[in-house]
């Protein structure tokens, strides 16, 4: 960038801060098994409602655990995928089971995922709530 028309940096917050931060939680290990190629992250609100799960939701709600909810948000995501057409952000819906403490029936639920531009120029995704940018 031209240092001369915009001055310096004063501040960059790069995806890799927000990962190490605990912003975004990078899922490309498991996004890659499920055949994605860009590096994938989930956002801390898409991790805690959707993908963590202990045993003591499991005692509360229902039966289930943390990889296979990561597993289904990124495999639907690969699925919703193959219909992607020339836009940034889309809109996908997989069922989930809320992690409310008490819900034992998945409901349906939309994410948005994102390509755009990583630290370096390089396409990356991240999978967010509809109401999150």
């Amino acid at each position: 960038m031209d240092s001369s028309l915009f001055g310096d940096i004063v501040y960059a917050y790069t995806r890799a801060n927000a990962i190490e931060d605990g912003e975004l939680v990078d899922v490309s290990a498991i996004a890659s098994e499920a055949g994605l190629r860009l590096p994938v992250a989930v956002t801390r609100s898409v991790w805690e409602r959707y993908a963590s799960w202990t045993n003591a939701d499991s005692d509360k709600q229902v039966y289930q655990d943390e990889s296979g909810r990561l597993w289904d948000i990124v495999w639907m995501l690969r699925v919703a995928l193959n219909g992607f057409k020339d836009k940034s952000v889309m809109q996908y819906k997989l069922h989930v089971v809320p992690r409310d403490g008490s819900s034992r029936k998945p409901k349906l639920t939309t994410l948005n995922a994102m390509i755009h531009c990583g630290d370096e120029g390089e396409p990356v995704m991240t999978v967010m709530l509809p109401t999150e940018d």
